[in-house]
């Protein structure tokens, strides 16, 4: 999703399609080239069934964006085209900045951050509040909406992270206790069936 998303953006911010967006165009061109990076890290290491399904999606989000450059070149002109490619990737970018909801799921199901590391939660919060702004600091709702939604899910992962940080099993407390009344139990075993090694005079 953050393929497709960077891909579309990259699209939309160039001139003919959006004009006095080159930065968009530049910064998420870099990020299509990093994120095809790693897709294709994936694909390298990845067991044989997970490399087939990846793979498919790849060659999806690649047909997708070809569709849609293919359309607004050759049918549309003008504003239409900046419509239309600008309501593809808010779409699309309001879907990555949502791809995280599951992991935010788990966390809350589970009690626990593993699976959320805090620096990229930081960071989609960070970014996302960047682009926002400079949205409204344009005047580009196509920038402003979808990098808003990101900014207010990656607030939501922050709390989350501060919320569940400490807790690192799944029932919390209740599971420490009762490793903690395991322990004692096994302790008592172990002393109960020490060996009496006191000499027989000293038990006379």
């Amino acid at each position: 999703m953050t393929l497709l998303n960077c891909l579309l953006s990259a699209w939309y911010g160039l001139p003919f399609v959006s004009p006095n967006n080159l930065l968009v165009s530049t910064i998420n061109g870099a990020g299509s080239a990093i994120e095809a990076v790693y897709v294709l890290i994936f694909l390298v290491f990845a067991p044989k069934k997970e490399r087939a399904r990846v793979a498919a999606l790849f060659t999806f989000v690649l047909s997708v964006f070809a569709v849609i450059a293919l359309v607004s070149l050759l049918a549309l002109r003008d504003q239409r085209r900046k419509l239309f490619c600008g309501f593809a990737a808010a779409i699309f970018s309001i879907c990555m900045y949502a791809s995280p909801l599951s992991i935010m799921r788990l966390v809350i199901k589970t009690k626990s951050v593993e699976y959320m590391p805090f620096l990229l939660s930081l960071f989609v919060f960070l970014c996302g509040t960047s682009w926002f702004i400079y949205g409204l600091l344009g005047g580009d709702p196509f920038v402003t909406v979808p990098n808003g939604c990101g900014s207010a899910l990656g607030a939501i992962q922050l709390i989350l992270y501060a919320i569940y940080r400490n807790h690192t099993t799944t029932d919390g407390g209740s599971e420490m206790n009762g490793q903690g009344h395991k322990q004692l139990e096994d302790d008592s075993r172990a002393t109960e069936k020490k060996p009496d090694h006191q000499p027989i005079a000293d038990k006379v």
